[in-house]
């Protein structure tokens, strides 16, 4: 297993996050690609799991192997089957899902609503000013991934948590941790010259590409 972990650990990042959980915690990682199972419990292996996706993306393990739980449904049953889970979750992880959703709202919505209370939320999303950022491999204009539907808005985005009864421990609107920052810019030059992000995240740092949002239920 192969697990991929950035020279600098973002100090409001998933990492920090997923370190921070009660023992043996119930978390709902919505949008679970990109290896996010194996990841998890690698990390953190007392966990209960649970993963839901649309499709088994980018995933180099047997994801059923790995998960406590793992479901697959299609974009038009995504929101229905995070509520399902309603009041059953200590912590829940969206990781640049919110963009590719066809009801954001409703899914965000429904995030909450599965948290116990006392629950924590960490969700991460491209800022809205990614439209207008350079369009780079590995993502830095919104649209360089065709997948991308919209960047969530931002203070509707905070707002809804608000209404759905979460307080907010953490919130950067284009995050920006300083040792990936100053990272980024001294490697700008090879990341526009080879028309790349670097993949340890410190392009992003430097751009602010990441909402960041922290919350817990009350």
């Amino acid at each position: 297993m192969k697990i991929f972990k950035p020279i600098w650990d973002s100090p409001r990042g998933r990492s920090t996050f997923a370190q921070g959980l009660k023992q043996g915690a119930r978390i709902l990682d919505v949008g679970c690609g990109n290896n996010s199972p194996a990841w998890f419990k690698a990390v953190r292996p007392d966990l209960y799991y649970v993963g839901l996706d649309v499709g088994d993306y980018n995933q180099n393990e047997d994801v059923r192997m790995i998960a406590d739980e793992y479901m697959v449904t299609g974009p038009e049953g995504f929101a229905a089957a995070i509520e399902s889970f309603s009041g059953q979750m200590d912590a829940v992880v969206s990781s640049h899902n919110l963009e590719h959703c066809d009801e954001p709202e409703r899914c965000l919505t429904a995030m909450a609503a599965s948290l116990k209370s006392n629950g924590r939320l960490y969700l991460s999303f491209p800022c809205e000013e990614s439209v207008g950022f350079p369009k780079r491999a590995g993502c830095l204009n919104l649209f360089d991934d065709a997948t991308h539907k919209a960047a969530p808005a931002w203070l509707p985005t905070v707002e809804v948590l608000k209404k759905c009864g979460c307080l907010i421990d953490f919130q950067a609107k284009r995050y920006r941790p300083f040792p990936q920052w100053l990272k980024g810019l001294l490697l700008e030059p090879l990341s526009s010259g080879r028309r790349a992000v670097i993949e340890d995240g410190s392009t992003w740092a430097l751009y602010g590409f990441e909402s960041v949002i922290w919350a817990r239920k009350q």
